[in-house]
């Protein structure tokens, strides 16, 4: 029997998305895009809210007005990345696409996107704290002798400027392993959510510290277009300007991520006027942005020294 293209793409649409969340890193970011309107597309409608401060109570006028501002700012993900593969049909028959469709697509996801979304979210994050030049800590090595004060140090950061909500620490294995052995047998455990699944990582002052490849903590990147000579293997890069980041600590509530993937679309061979070929579109958007009064909770501890202006 021929296979319904529509429900296995749908199918492999929801799996994706799910597995995209779970398995990123900052997969956690997504939990705040419940709150931005997304229609399909590119666009997303981020809420802003503001309200007005407290006023003194009258016993004959009772209490005094007070105002609420509510509104939608339109955002376009800038990011629009997508592949198409091709299944020879000589190699691949209708027993067992879905299989080898489900395993190419989730390796291909695995491999390639989720480690791209990753650093582009964190190296938006450390251009944001460098442009804003306000929290930002340069020409750190990590040493076991130093880094549990330099963490620490920063979470009082982030603490005294007012955010006392959960806070997170993507770190890399340098600061893992220095903060390990200085803490041996000491270092605690602390749980937290991503894609609904619960998590243990280390933790400090029970703030989660979660392990980030060092691939994946750029200041800065270059998106390859997949075209371009020299660049069509597509994915990403570290950018000529780039720094390493050792750790990033920041509120949960501050970045707001968003990935969605388009309409996934498979072509049988029969259909795919290319190739005689199972043919697989995939297309995603993703994007992360942090309003301009929450600038001031990230705090961001780089390797090298402060570029010269």
């Amino acid at each position: 029997m021929a296979i319904n293209t529509l429900a296995t793409a749908t199918l492999f649409q929801q799996t994706l998305d799910k597995v995209a969340v779970q398995e990123a890193v900052t997969g956690w970011m997504d939990a705040n895009a419940r709150q931005v309107i997304y229609n399909g597309g590119a666009e997303v409608k981020i809420p802003k809210m503001s309200t007005d401060g407290l006023g003194d109570y009258d016993r004959d006028l009772g209490y005094p007005q007070g105002g609420v501002t509510l509104e939608y700012e339109t955002r376009t993900m800038t990011q629009d990345r997508g592949r198409k593969f091709q299944l020879d049909a000589m190699d691949i028959n209708e027993n067992n696409f879905v299989t080898t469709g489900a395993s190419v697509m989730g390796e291909f996801q695995r491999v390639s996107v989720i480690p791209e979304i990753d650093t582009y979210r964190l190296s938006s994050i450390a251009t944001l704290a460098m442009t804003h030049d306000k929290f930002i800590d340069y020409g750190y090595t990590a040493a076991e002798g130093t880094i549990l004060r330099k963490l620490k140090e920063g979470i009082a950061t982030i603490r005294d400027n007012g955010y006392n909500g959960p806070l997170m620490i993507h770190a890399t294995s340098d600061v893992i392993t220095e903060l390990e052995m200085a803490l041996v047998g000491n270092i605690r455990s602390v749980e937290f959510s991503k894609g609904g699944i619960m998590t243990k990582v280390p933790g400090i002052d029970e703030v989660p510290i979660i392990p980030t490849p060092r691939s994946r903590m750029y200041s800065a990147i270059k998106i390859h277009d997949g075209k371009t000579d020299g660049q069509k293997k597509g994915g990403y890069e570290k950018a000529s300007n780039g720094l390493d980041a050792n750790f990033i600590i920041l509120p949960t509530s501050t970045p707001i991520a968003v990935t969605k993937q388009d309409k996934m679309k498979i072509f049988d061979p029969d259909a795919n006027q290319d190739a005689d070929a199972w043919k697989m579109n995939y297309r995603r958007y993703h994007d992360i942005w942090v309003l301009d009064n929450k600038l001031d909770s990230i705090f961001v501890n780089i390797k090298d020294s402060k570029p010269i202006a």
